[in-house]
């Protein structure tokens, strides 16, 4: 079957925001129980400042609530850039305009959360994020709106 739709499950991370200083975006809190595959998905549009940088910073815990978490391990991480750290791949500049990134996240624990840190950013800057769950306990899956 070439049907993908029916075999993963978008979960919002992020909302489109334009963001206009260094305050740390941090996402929702993504549960994979039922799915075996994560990827975060990052869409930047216009980026207006000149010399802005964002960091992404990919966390995990086995609560709810992400109490005790801790940094994702590069190596439970996959980059979308061979030979590049897999959140520094992740990240993005200024003059990173329309562009769309990938985190693929192959840890254990059940959550994870993604933020995204600007530095020197003092003008609009337009990101969101979405989560990409896969390869479901089962299937077909019914997303969900909210």
């Amino acid at each position: 079957m070439r049907d993908h739709a029916h075999n993963i499950l978008a979960k919002r991370v992020l909302s489109p925001a334009s963001v206009s200083d260094n305050t740390a975006q941090v996402g929702q809190i993504i549960d994979r129980l039922g799915f075996e595959s994560l990827t975060y998905i990052i869409s930047t549009g216009s980026i207006a400042d000149a010399d802005a940088t964002f960091a992404v910073l990919l966390e995990e815990s086995d609560t709810a609530n992400m109490a005790g978490a801790v940094a994702v391990a590069d190596a439970d991480m996959i980059s979308q850039t061979a030979g590049t750290a897999p959140e520094t791949a992740a990240g993005f500049l200024f003059d990173a305009d329309d562009q769309v990134r990938k985190l693929g996240y192959i840890g254990n624990k059940r959550y994870t959360r993604l933020t995204i840190t600007p530095t020197g950013n003092a003008s609009a800057a337009l990101l969101s994020s979405v989560a990409i769950l896969a390869r479901p306990e089962n299937s077909p899956v019914t997303q969900v709106a909210a």
